[in-house]
C-alpha cells in the first residue's frame, strides 16, 4: 500500500491545538473553511498521507504494534506518525491506555472517509496495472495455514518460472483478512463465504475424515460406529482465532452426530494433529490434503469414512478492483491446476479405505471417551 513508498523521517509540522468537539462532517464538507484543507489545497505532503496510511491500518487492526508488522515498519514510527496526523488536524482520533486501543467518535469518521481514500488511491493503481499484458511487480496472496504449507507452497516455483516478472508475497495464518485494508490481492478461504463484494471463484472442497495408525488400531480396535469413539484416545484441533474446540460431525443415517470429545492430546495446528495421530496418540478429524502424505506411506489409514459429513468448499476471492489485474489473472488460471478436479488427495484418502475385517474392532474399556452434546 502507499506507506511503503513514503517515509517516516519528514518533521512534524507545527503542532496545533487538540479540539475533542470538532466535526468532521463540517470538517470535510467545507474545506474551504477550515485551517487543514487550505493547507492540503497548497499542498499535499508525503507525511500527512503517510499519517492516513498509518491511522487507517491502526485502526483496522486496533493495534499499532499488528499495524507496523503489516506495513514492515516499528510501532514507534506508527505512533509517532499518528501523533503528527492528530496534531495537524487537531484532533484527537484514538484513546490510548496500556491494555487497548479505541477509536475516539472523530476517529471512527475519519476512518471510514480514511478507507475510501485508500480504496480510490488503489483502483488508480490497479487500473494503470491492467495496461500491462504480462504479470509484474509483486503478488499478494493470504491463505489458511494448512492450504498455503500443504498446497500452495509446493506450487509456487512453477508459476514463478512461468512469470519470472511477478513476485509473491504469500502471507498465511488463519485471521479473518480484510483484503482492501490490507491490500491482498488474493486470499484463499475455507468455508461457506459471507455476502460481499469479493469476486469469487470455487477451486475445490475440503473433506474432512477420521483417521488413524495402523499401530493404534492394531492395539486398540478400530471403530465400527461414531459412539465407539468413547473407547479410544481422540486427537482434537483448537481454533487459534477464538480458543474454541473442534466439534466432531458425522452423518448416521438422516441425522447428523454432533459433539465435543474428551481429547487426550488437544493441539492448535492442523498439521500438529496428523503428526500425533501418525505417531500412535489415538483417532482424530483431519482434512485430506493434510492426511493423504501420511496415507500414502502408509503411516494413517481412515476410519468411519462411511460416517463423513459433506465437505467445505475451498474459494478464491479477490477485490473488484482488482478484476483486470494480469497478476490476479495469472493466479487465479494457476490455482485450477494447483485444485484439479477430482483432486489427488480425496482420491488417495479414497482409495486406502480399510475394510472393517483388516483390523480388529474396538475393546471395549471402562471411563472416558467422547461426550455428547
Amino acid at each position: 500500500m502507499l506507506l511503503r513508498a513514503f517515509s517516516f523521517s519528514s518533521p512534524a509540522n507545527a503542532a496545533l491545538g487538540v479540539n475533542r468537539s470538532v466535526n468532521l462532517h463540517w470538517l470535510f464538507d467545507n474545506p474551504s473553511t477550515n485551517h487543514f484543507f487550505s493547507a492540503m489545497k497548497e499542498q499535499i505532503t508525503l507525511e500527512r498521507l503517510t499519517g492516513i496510511v498509518a491511522f487507517a491500518r491502526a485502526a483496522s487492526y486496533g493495534s499499532f504494534t499488528a499495524a507496523a508488522q503489516s506495513l514492515s515498519v516499528s510501532p514507534s514510527a506508527i505512533s509517532k506518525t499518528i501523533q503528527r496526523l492528530e496534531l495537524q488536524l487537531g484532533l484527537r482520533l484514538f484513546t490510548r491506555t496500556t491494555r487497548s486501543l479505541a477509536l475516539t467518535p472523530e476517529g471512527r469518521e475519519l476512518h471510514e472517509r480514511a478507507l475510501l481514500l485508500l480504496r480510490a488511491a488503489e483502483e488508480v493503481v490497479q487500473s494503470a496495472a491492467a495496461v500491462r499484458s504480462e504479470p509484474s511487480g509483486t503478488l499478494k496472496v493470504a491463505a489458511p495455514l494448512p492450504i498455503g504449507t500443504r498446497l500452495l507452497a509446493a506450487a509456487l516455483p512453477e508459476f514463478r518460472r512461468r512469470y519470472p516478472k511477478l513476485n509473491i508475497d504469500l502471507r498465511l495464518n488463519d485471521r479473518f483478512v480484510n483484503l482492501v485494508e490490507e491490500g491482498i490481492d488474493v486470499a484463499i478461504r475455507i468455508g461457506d463465504l459471507a455476502d460481499s463484494s469479493l469476486i469469487s471463484r470455487r477451486l475445490a472442497s475440503v473433506r474432512v475424515s477420521a483417521f488413524a495408525s495402523p499401530a493404534y488400531l492394531a492395539a486398540r480396535g478400530t471403530p465400527a460406529k461414531p459412539e465407539d469413539l468413547q473407547d479410544h484416545d481422540c486427537v482434537n484441533f483448537r481454533y487459534q482465532t477464538s480458543g474454541q474446540l473442534m466439534r466432531w460431525m458425522f452423518q448416521v443415517g438422516s441425522r447428523t452426530l454432533e459433539f465435543t470429545p474428551d481429547a487426550a492430546i488437544v493441539v492448535d495446528v492442523s498439521d500438529a494433529v496428523a503428526e500425533v495421530l501418525a505417531n500412535g496418540g489415538g483417532i482424530g478429524l483431519s482434512a485430506s490434503f493434510i492426511a493423504a502424505p501420511y496415507v500414502e506411506r502408509g503411516q494413517l489409514v481412515p476410519v468411519l469414512s462411511e460416517f463423513s459429513v459433506d465437505s467445505a468448499p475451498i474459494t478464491a476471492v479477490w477485490p473488484e478492483s482488482r478484476r483486470a489485474s494480469p497478476n490476479v489473472k495469472a493466479f487465479i488460471a494457476y490455482l485450477a491446476e494447483v485444485f484439479p478436479s477430482p483432486t489427488p488427495w480425496d482420491g488417495t484418502v479414497a482409495a486406502s479405505v480399510l475394510q472393517p475385517a483388516h483390523i480388529p474392532p474396538t475393546r471395549k474399556r471402562s471411563g472416558g471417551g467422547a461426550k455428547k452434546v
